[in-house]
């Protein structure tokens, strides 16, 4: 059996939603799957991606191939480089506390790069509410918790 990490398509029409999941690849694209790896919604600005890099990696190492649109998840998500940092440490060519390290160091330039991507997101959202609306929308005050007094 021949396992595939691919998307299984949710959502309703013209709406897509993705789950990314482990499943044979005889079974149809929204059918039957192994494991659930991780969710990727395309509609948000930038896309949301929530994924367990755990159980990717384990589904990696065991032989499963990932599709184009997956392979590029992981990509972003530094799964493939973990990979490769594992498969340095296995060939002896790098210490564990060393791969561990150079891993530590592209997420946090990774995690950077995605904070500040959400802040142009935010701010090109907020320029375009000031060139329409001519201010800035406000965002909604908390509304105060209900305390029991009797």
């Amino acid at each position: 059996m021949s396992v595939k990490l691919r998307l299984q398509r949710k959502g309703r029409k013209k709406k897509p939603f993705y789950h990314i999941v482990a499943a044979d690849t005889r079974a149809p694209r929204d059918g039957k799957f192994i494991e659930k790896v991780g969710t990727y919604n395309p509609m948000t600005s930038p896309a949301t991606i929530d994924l367990d890099r755990d159980k990717a990696l384990k589904w990696l190492e065991n032989g499963a191939l990932p599709s184009d649109t997956v392979r590029a998840i992981l990509k972003f998500k530094g799964v493939l480089y973990r990979r490769h940092l594992l498969r340095g440490v296995r060939k002896e060519a790098l210490t564990q506390e060393e791969a561990d390290q150079k891993y530590k160091d592209f997420m946090e330039a990774k995690e950077s790069k995605i904070a500040e991507r959400f802040e142009k997101t935010a701010q090109e959202k907020r320029d375009f509410h000031i060139s329409i609306f001519g201010k800035a929308p406000e965002k909604p005050a908390p509304e105060p918790e209900a305390s029991e007094e009797e």
